[in-house]
């Protein structure tokens, strides 16, 4: 009996106001992002996509396959068109992804018993995991591919030659185009090289604003709880030196974080950026290094300059953020209560983020998304990047502008007596009341 005693009592402590705040928002917090899958999967899954083609062969046996690719559900376009500039080609015939079929492609298949060669280009323009899935043009190469072997099988008999050509008979000759500059390279393949690079920055992002916003608000709650801040605030010194001081400190720790991480990560693609691609993927050996350059996606010194200027603006506003937050503790729970929204608030654009691009989200909730400060650090990287210059500069206004908003109500909080009295109460007022009745 005194055992359960003992146990309700620790439950009742345990299972308070605070951790049921925390798990409600930590569902609603995964539900959303479910729903943002869920809604980009559905796109994905339930669009069939254009594919476009040009055929310069034009045989009946190109127009078999064409018409196979167009059963299979495909809206195809037949396109005109020749440059041996891809990167123009697509800007000409204003399309995202084409596939070539060369003259002489049928006489190869049908009589030289070759494997027939489809150049197939794409444009990139997101690095993201599943930006890659809108181009249908793989789909449509795998149906004309698998043509092709119903083709030869349907032939007078196999011949031991036939039967290799079966397991292989299209010879694909990838091209990937990212604004007017392009490379003999998949866009998978880029897309995999581009996310190893970039992963790094959204994780050191998201562990500079726990780690900034964690040190203020134990800082600041740690003061208001054990009666110091009231000593400090009194001094003969002002209340914006001390308010300053304390930003000042802690945006130093954390810059001092941000460097090392930034240069444990220069390092890291330092060894990345010089590894060799199989030569069986471009028809000839390559650094990684040589292929970013080629596609204009190679960030140098100035780029990462933005980047840490935009971290840099991240843990500014986090700082601010954390000032106020910290002032409304009065416990150590409230504590870990005050370090949820803007938990919260990091999560959500890390995740989406990194497994697609913010900018092909519906506008509500592109826009959502964008209200959320740290979502423009966490898409710096590929904007960057992708040139996308405007989205970069449009995000730092926002956050100076955040930033100057949430430090008028910190130092308006921290200039008058309210410094002192506000708090988050989560019923205590009533507790108290009862307690005094």
């Amino acid at each position: 009996m005194k055992f359960l005693n003992l146990l309700k009592k620790e439950l009742r402590e345990l299972i308070n106001k605070q951790m049921i705040i925390g798990l409600v928002i930590t569902f609603a917090m995964l539900l959303a992002i479910g729903q943002i899958t869920s809604s980009v999967m559905d796109d994905v899954g339930s669009d069939t996509g254009t594919v476009n083609i040009c055929d310069h062969d034009k045989t009946d046996y190109t127009k078999q396959l064409i018409k196979a690719v167009s059963d299979a559900g495909f809206e195809v376009k037949e396109l005109e068109g020749d440059s041996s500039d891809r990167a123009q080609l697509l800007q000409d015939l204003d399309v995202e992804n084409l596939i070539i079929i060369p003259e002489g492609f049928t006489k190869e298949v049908t009589e030289s018993g070759k494997s027939g060669v489809i150049e197939k280009i794409s444009s990139m323009q997101s690095s993201s995991a599943l930006a890659s899935l809108n181009d249908k043009s793989s789909a449509a190469v795998e149906i004309m591919e698998n043509t092709t072997k119903q083709y030869i099988m349907t032939k007078n008999g196999l011949t031991a030659e036939e039967t290799a050509l079966i397991d292989s008979p299209l010879s694909i000759n990838e091209v990937t185009v990212v604004k007017d500059k392009s490379a003999a390279i998949s866009s998978e393949t880029i897309s995999s090289l581009i996310s190893t690079q970039s992963m790094v920055i959204p994780i050191v992002v998201f562990i500079l604003v726990m780690f900034t916003s964690q040190m203020i608000i134990t800082a600041i709650s740690t003061e208001k709880i054990d009666r110091t801040l009231e000593t400090l605030l009194s001094a003969p010194v002002s209340r914006i030196s001390v308010l300053f001081s304390k930003m000042l400190a802690a945006a130093i720790v954390a810059l001092i974080n941000a460097a090392i991480y930034m240069l444990g990560f220069k390092g890291y693609m330092g060894s990345f950026l010089e590894g060799e691609i199989d030569a069986s993927v471009i028809g000839e050996a390559l650094t990684v290094n040589d292929i970013m350059k080629d596609l204009g996606l190679k960030i140098g010194v100035s780029g990462y300059v933005l980047v840490g200027l935009q971290m840099f603006m991240t843990i500014l506003v986090c700082l601010a953020v954390s000032l106020i937050l910290g002032a409304l503790v009065n416990d150590a729970k409230s504590a870990q209560t005050v370090l949820m929204p803007i938990m919260v608030c990091a999560m959500i654009p890390y995740l989406v983020s990194m497994i697609y691009d913010i900018n092909l989200l519906s506008p509500a909730v592109r826009t959502l998304l964008y209200a959320i400060p740290f979502t423009h650090t966490f898409t710096a990287m590929n904007n960057i990047m992708f040139g996308n210059m405007t989205l970069y500069w449009g995000g730092l206004a926002y956050q100076v502008v955040l930033f100057i908003i949430c430090m008028f109500f910190a130092l308006k909080i921290f200039t008058s007596d309210k410094i002192f009295t506000i708090s988050l109460n989560f019923g205590q007022k009533r507790k108290l009341k009862k307690a005094n009745k």
